[in-house]
């Protein structure tokens, strides 16, 4: 099928902690919409049967709970309710941006999926109404090619949105298209986290999925397109991933990515919004992992010279690290349960410093979860200092296999190459208790090659 999605430079309101009326909030959003409009036009005349817009890209972000409330629109969060707000505008107040939306779809016979801010009323009798007797959500709607209102979903991992409530529940929502059956939706920090997201793939044997997000980039271990293209992989699904474009805070990196390919956009220097636009396979059957070539075990050599332990900081987590010195050799680093090792070969030596990384804990910054990680990274320069920084550029092509004794199955690998382009690992999968990844020589520099461990029970 022919996949769409939209990455934004986002129209923002100058001031948006100030209390504006509803006019005002309709006309700022009005100006992101027209620029939806223009986009919807452009993919359904390429073929593109869904389209998928970011997070908050119609309202923007950094408000306070009463200065957003003018930008919310209602939606009645229910299955029981089919309504087509394109030809029943009349049947709600404040629905303005979802009448818009729905129009999109409809004139252009396209499947579309957008995020905005929505407001439910509720009765001081339900414990978790809150004191001002409304629920605030931050909020995914998906409509069919007539414009008919298919899936709404509440995001349940907010990321510091004080403006929004977290449902009492997680939604687990999925919608039908004639073209690839079933997609399942969830947002942004979602990713990261057992509920919905897993839980939702999993239960569902989902295939496809759309995913709006608001994104900031945190090398080496979790860019956007590093990180989507690790959950298609690992769960083996489609996903179709936008992000907002505001470079100076670090957020740009969408795709259509799919087990096997990838269509990217990372852009850290231009400004404007861009448009992906792909032909992707439904997946039909489960695809397994190819687990004939497998790492032997590193021997246990005696009397070499063992490189430094050191430590450093990477992403606000304490790694312990030993250097990737010469053009090949063995390697192990340990912190907690989790050893990883390293095999490597170097095509030529480059002046460029490589260390392999290991983290056994909880990820206590931006959020609490537990991470398991084994990553060998490129440097940001020659002293161990140097090593977790945020590197874009590398040279150096290293045949590798990574392993780790991972105590969770629950492990997303990522392979990040210069520039931050990807690639695709040679072989991964389990063998002997060890999840291992291998490639033979990168298409290009290597910045990132990880096994990044998510163990949700220890969250």
């Amino acid at each position: 099928y022919v996949a769409a999605v939209y990455e934004h430079e986002s129209i923002l309101s100058p001031n948006p902690t100030a209390l504006v009326d509803r006019r005002s909030a309709l006309e700022l959003m009005g100006r992101n919409l027209d620029i939806y409009e223009q986009q919807v036009v452009a993919a359904a005349r390429q073929g593109a049967q869904i389209i998928v817009f970011p997070e908050d890209g119609i309202h923007g972000f950094n408000f306070t709970r009463s200065s957003i409330y003018p930008y919310l629109d209602f939606v009645v969060h229910s299955h029981s309710v089919k309504w087509n707000p394109c030809r029943e505008p009349y049947l709600f107040n404040d629905t303005e941006v979802l009448q818009r939306l729905s129009c999109m779809a409809l004139k252009n016979k396209i499947f579309l999926v957008a995020n905005l801010g929505t407001k439910q009323p509720c009765e001081h009798t339900d414990p978790h109404c809150p004191s001002d007797g409304r629920y605030q959500f931050n909020t995914n709607v998906a409509f069919n090619d007539d414009g008919m209102l298919v899936a709404t979903y509440r995001k349940h991992n907010l990321y510091f949105e004080y403006a929004f409530d977290t449902p009492p529940e997680p939604d687990y929502k999925l919608f039908d298209t004639p073209f690839a059956g079933k997609f399942g939706m969830f947002t942004c920090f979602d990713i990261l986290f057992f509920e919905p997201a897993v839980n939702l793939v999993r239960q569902y044997n989902l295939k496809q999925v759309v995913y709006p997000t608001a994104w900031m980039n945190q090398l080496p271990l979790l860019s956007a397109v590093e990180f989507q293209q690790a959950f298609a992989t690992v769960f083996n699904v489609n996903i179709l991933a936008a992000n907002i474009h505001h470079p100076t805070l670090g957020m740009t990196g969408s795709g259509i990515y799919t087990p096997a390919k990838s269509f990217i956009y990372h852009n850290m220097e231009g400004y404007g919004g861009k448009l992906i636009v792909a032909e992707i396979p439904v997946i039909t059957t489960d695809y397994k992992t190819n687990l004939e070539k497998t790492p032997d075990r590193a021997s246990e050599k005696g009397n070499e010279q063992l490189p430094p332990t050191f430590y450093a900081e990477m992403m606000y987590d304490n790694f312990t690290f030993v250097p990737v010195w010469g053009e090949k050799g063995e390697l192990q680093v340990c912190a907690n349960t989790l050893c990883c090792y390293l095999t490597y070969q170097r095509a030529v030596l480059t002046d460029e410093l490589y260390a392999l990384g290991v983290f056994d804990g909880l990820h206590t910054v931006h959020g609490t979860y537990y991470v398991q990680a084994c990553a060998l990274v490129k440097c940001g320069g020659l002293s161990f200092s140097t090593c977790g920084q945020e590197v874009t550029d590398a040279t150096a092509l290293i045949d590798f296999q990574l392993w780790g004794n991972m105590s969770t199955s629950y492990i997303f690998p990522l392979l990040l190459t210069s520039g931050i382009t990807l690639d695709y690992a040679d072989h991964m999968g389990w063998k002997n208790n060890h999840y291992f990844i291998s490639k033979n020589r990168t298409s290009s520099g290597l910045l990132t090659a990880a096994l990044y461990g998510r163990w949700y029970e220890k969250d």
